[in-house]
């Protein structure tokens, strides 16, 4: 990647793989959560993430670019891991309190990604993009606030 520009768009196509994965994931852990409060949660975030999808579209449409992903290593890994959980912890109020972990660890990488993004578009004088990632960005801090207080007012406590 030859200059910021380059860079940008990778990350762009990077998150944007990174969502379609997540996309995908969510329901899972909703089947899975013995709490209807992380249930819901999971599935309102997969509402959100239909949008996030939407709006990264509507960048690439501003890049002039068609939508392609690109293999992210990295969320690949840490849905590996919630998989690992879901499958391997025995206790339902443990697996919750895992999946509580392993959501905040995916929310946490796309917290650094958006707000990259965002610095490189504003750089870059790419406004509108800047704008529809900073959406996405609030939503990420919700999603990731929501968890927190689910693991930190019952969920942790039962799972203990």
């Amino acid at each position: 990647m030859k200059d910021l520009n380059a860079l940008f768009t990778h990350f762009v196509r990077d998150i944007y793989y990174a969502e379609r994965q997540i996309l995908k994931t969510l329901p899972k852990m909703a089947r899975k959560a013995q709490s209807p409060d992380l249930r819901e949660a999971f599935e309102m975030h997969h509402e959100e993430t239909e949008g996030q999808i939407e709006r990264l579209e509507q960048v690439f449409e501003l890049l002039d670019l068609k939508p392609r992903g690109v293999t992210c290593e990295a969320i690949d890994g840490i849905l590996a891991e919630g998989k690992e959980i879901m499958e391997e912890t025995d206790s339902p109020d443990a697996r919750d309190a895992g999946m509580i972990a392993a959501a905040q660890a995916v929310e946490h990488y796309e917290i650094t990604r958006y707000g990259t993004m965002i610095s490189w578009a504003r750089q870059l004088g790419l406004t509108d993009a800047a704008e529809l990632l900073q959406s996405t960005l609030e939503q990420e801090y919700a999603a990731d606030d929501k968890l927190s207080k689910l693991a930190e007012g019952a969920l942790n406590k039962e799972a203990a």
